[in-house]
């Protein structure tokens, strides 16, 4: 549920014990972050985040702007060909402003079903092997992984809201079910015996988030203990993206893995608020609306 907002002489921060030790979110900071450094489009974003408010449709129509015919975004702004990571970084966008059962984001989950592969899995067109970035290389088995995680997860969350197959349809994922579970089969299949991953970072937490809503409990829980190690070294922005993501597939803030992700966003948070991007500086605005997506 969306937090409401708080007035300005009763600042919002919120705690996560660790022994002895309290650590603090300060959300008054990171929503004045987000108001001093985004866009509109950013500012929708978080007062939906905050109050559930709805987005003005002119401010929807600029965030799905730059769609390519067959359904997809290219990874730059006029391209003519689809990409998968740069699709599912849409979605995200998407998702915070209440968009996804919008025609864009309807057309955009169908091209991601029809993108999947024979194995279950997914990757990057051939065409893009110049430009993609090293997670999104064609032909990379590492970037297979993650992107197989990434476009899994966006048609398990946003499978009911972009298109049910009928009004009793509750299964994860919707009328995607067969691929979310295709998906989430071919991830299985490529982790290691302790529950290691054979790829980036991000494709841990991703992978968890599609296998625990497929009650692949055990697999799921085994990836989030190697991460609950990884969280004192990982970068705000990865901790912020962890943390949202699991959030998003209804596992509970006070859990333990999140508690700890919780922790080190306060030990990261920057005295203007904001979190660091690993990106760069322009995608900071990005990383602070993930980090309070995952304290709302």
């Amino acid at each position: 549920m969306p937090t409401p907002a708080t007035s300005a002489d009763s600042p919002r921060r919120d705690h996560v014990s660790a022994g002895s030790v309290a650590a603090v979110v300060d959300i008054d900071a990171a929503v004045g972050f987000v108001v001093a450094h985004g866009d509109a489009v950013d500012r929708a974003r978080l007062s939906r985040l905050r109050t559930g408010a709805p987005s003005p449709s002119e401010l929807l129509d600029a965030a799905e702007v730059g769609q390519a015919p067959d359904g997809g975004w290219p990874a730059t702004l006029g391209g003519e060909i689809s990409s998968v990571d740069a699709t599912c970084f849409r979605l995200s966008e998407l998702d915070d402003l209440g968009a996804l059962g919008r025609p864009a984001a309807r057309r955009a989950l169908d091209w991601l079903a029809a993108r999947q592969l024979s194995d279950g899995g997914w990757e990057e067109d051939p065409a893009l092997a110049d430009a993609a970035p090293e997670w999104a290389r064609p032909g990379d088995p590492e970037a297979g992984f993650h992107l197989t995680a990434n476009a899994g997860f966006w048609l398990t969350v946003a499978g009911l809201d972009a298109r049910a197959a009928g009004p009793l349809d509750h299964r994860v994922g919707g009328a995607y079910a067969g691929v979310v579970h295709a998906a989430a089969q071919s991830l299985v299949a490529r982790l290691r015996p302790d529950g290691g991953w054979p790829s980036f970072l991000p494709a841990g937490w991703l992978s968890a988030a599609v296998l625990h809503r497929q009650d692949m409990l055990h697999e799921a829980a085994r990836i989030q203990v190697i991460l609950a190690e990884r969280v004192p070294e990982m970068s705000p922005g990865d901790v912020a993206w962890l943390a949202a993501t699991l959030r998003r597939v209804g596992i509970e803030g006070d859990e333990w893995l999140l508690a700890r992700a919780r922790r080190r966003l306060a030990e990261t948070q920057r005295s203007d608020g904001g979190w660091s991007s690993d990106d760069g500086h322009q995608f900071d605005v990005h990383a602070t609306l993930s980090a309070i997506r995952a304290c709302r």
